[in-house]
């Protein structure tokens, strides 16, 4: 009659070990020892959930004189994965027994992994009757719930109404709010927890270190680093990959490369491919492939991940020969089947290398219906090449999925206006027009001392706005004394010679350059680094060759393409992004 049973034969000296995490076993003893007390069962019920025999759960179940709430909980967990969950949730209701907030918080699990948004939302109703969605274990799991349909917003809604939130409620929504491009709200959710005193889990410290990459904030990696060893999770290999992933997207792969160093002896697949990742978004294809290889030798398996870093640094080094071997290669040699990620790279390798038609046939043809990210891939590449009609074309079919994707309209609109097709550009923002599209203004960040200053183009509200338009105008003449030529043909043509200077004098980007030279964000020997909501123009990225050349400092940029790193005139994409 006493639980000691459950624990018996993991303690026993003369059990086995595989005897000790067999339910079986336990379930035995109680058998023998005609031990029927509903707690025993209900920890059975558990033990058997976390085994490959579930099945016996609901026998074992079925075998309890009297379920109480605790019995049903544990069998809904018991099938928390599966639609089950949700019949047996109803026959509890039935009973009658009314759930509580562990019972909730496993039923918002099974609405998220079916998934079932309606039943979801019909559960939180019952539990704001029941008065249960602000306990911190229902709480935290309805946070992730409406994080993972995107509704980062009810998220908050829903920890706003808990009042003892705990390491669960934070760690659920920093890693959503992180989930859904809130990268700011995220970072001020751990902010916040820190403040408040409740510990630090990996999944809060792994989250904010993601929202800080999304960014491209490293000071911020290094905080949420200094506080990840204070507190031991440094040592986590979830909280260790995440680092390197939070380095290599702020652009320091350097630093990413320390912390994987650190952690090599334990460091998993997720680590490696982290690293990789890193090196692929600079474009360095080498380093890419020599950590592959490393990765092999160590007896690891690459699997799909390791092959998109391999296959997106191609694409960022314009290598089309590089990436149809290895897409061969991930079949042939590894048994992987290809996934649209992987055809978006090797799609876009074709376009950055000229094989416009070859790719578009491609894209036709994958064992996948195109997605928006293969006609971008292929817009952007006509756009490089300057094939307006292709062009066109691809903005249309990128349109048909996205009718308000204004980044489509825009980059259509260069290309046409540059070809001459004034025609089509008046067809483009007619097109804009009708459809209530506006274009989405250009946001360019720099960080210093932790802290981020945003940008936007003409932007006049910082406080030291006369001494960074200043800075700009002093830097604008030197460039030019040094041969720069402004690129005035991504500007719509009816803007006149004055309108279209001040416009690409300032751009947000040029607004980030200039006050991170005011500001000090860059020390001697130290690269100034900003990022860009959007793809960087073609003259701003003229001109940030000359300023690394005046400036004589590395400047490295992260657009929504990929890192582009401009030193003594020259820039890392060699010109193609």
């Amino acid at each position: 009659m006493n639980d000691h049973l459950i624990l018996e034969s993991q303690s026993h000296p003369s059990r086995s070990r595989s005897n000790a995490t067999d339910p079986r076993v336990v379930h035995a003893q109680a058998i023998v020892a005609a031990n029927t007390d509903r707690c025993v069962y209900n920890n059975l019920i558990t033990l058997y959930s976390k085994s490959d025999l579930l099945s016996y759960s609901l026998r074992l179940f079925h075998q309890i004189p009297s379920p109480n709430v605790v019995s049903w909980t544990a069998l809904i967990s018991a099938h928390a994965n599966s639609i089950l969950s949700l019949h047996h949730f109803v026959s509890m209701l039935r009973h009658p027994t009314f759930p509580n907030q562990r019972t909730f918080a496993s039923l918002f699990k099974t609405c998220t992994a079916l998934p079932s948004f309606s039943f979801g939302l019909g559960l939180h109703s019952l539990a704001l009757k029941l008065s249960v969605s602000s306990e911190p274990f229902s709480g935290s799991a309805l946070v992730n719930f409406y994080s993972k349909y995107r509704l980062p917003n009810e998220a908050c809604k829903v920890l706003d109404e808990i009042t003892h939130r705990d390491e669960v409620c934070y760690s659920a929504i920093i890693v959503g709010l992180a989930q859904n491009s809130r990268p700011f709200d995220a970072l001020s959710m751990f902010a916040e927890m820190r403040a408040c005193d409740v510990a630090s889990t990996m999944y809060s410290v792994s989250g904010s270190l993601r929202a800080a990459a999304e960014v491209a904030a490293w000071e911020q990696c290094r905080l949420i680093h200094a506080h990840a060893v204070v507190t031991g999770l440094d040592s986590n290999v979830i909280v260790g990959s995440a680092l390197i992933d939070g380095y290599g997207k702020a652009g320091f792969v350097s630093d990413a490369r320390e912390v994987f160093d650190e952690n090599f002896p334990v460091m998993n697949i997720v680590g490696w491919n982290a690293l990789m990742a890193g090196y692929a978004q600079h474009g360095d294809n080498n380093m890419t492939l020599h950590l592959f290889n490393s990765m092999e030798a160590r007896g690891l398996v690459p699997d799909e991940y390791s092959f998109l870093a391999v296959l997106t640094s191609f694409c960022n080094a314009g290598l089309a020969v590089e990436s149809e071997q290895w897409m061969n290669r991930m079949k042939v040699d590894y048994g992987l089947e290809p996934g649209l990620e992987h055809y978006t790279c090797l799609l876009g390798a074709l376009g950055r290398a000229g094989r416009l038609q070859e790719a578009e046939r491609l894209a036709m043809t994958i064992p996948f219906v195109p997605d928006a990210a293969v006609w971008r891939s292929l817009l952007s590449s006509c756009a490089y090449h300057g094939a307006a009609e292709m062009a066109w074309t691809m903005a249309r079919r990128l349109l048909e999925l996205n009718p308000h994707d204004d980044s489509a309209y825009v980059i259509a609109a260069n290309v046409l206006s540059v070809a001459g097709r004034w025609d089509k550009v008046a067809e483009v923002r007619k097109m804009m027009k009708d459809r209530g599209v506006k274009k989405e203004g250009g946001r360019s960040w720099v960080e210093v001392q932790g802290k981020v200053h945003v940008f936007l183009a003409g932007d006049r509200r910082h406080e030291r706005t006369e001494e960074i338009y200043e800075k700009l105008a002093e830097l604008m003449e030197g460039i030019e004394k040094l041969g720069y030529v402004p690129v005035w043909k991504e500007m719509f043509h009816e803007v006149g010679e004055r309108e279209k200077r001040e416009a690409l004098w300032y751009h947000s980007e040029k607004l980030a350059v200039a006050f991170g030279v005011v500001s000090g964000a860059a020390p001697p020997g130290k690269a100034l680094r900003i990022v860009k909501n959007l793809r960087i123009c073609r003259d701003c990225h003229e001109a940030f060759k000359y300023f690394s050349r005046i400036l004589e400092k590395e400047i490295v940029v992260r657009d929504v393409n990929r890192y582009h790193r401009f030193l003594y005139g020259s820039c890392s994409c060699r010109d193609i992004w």
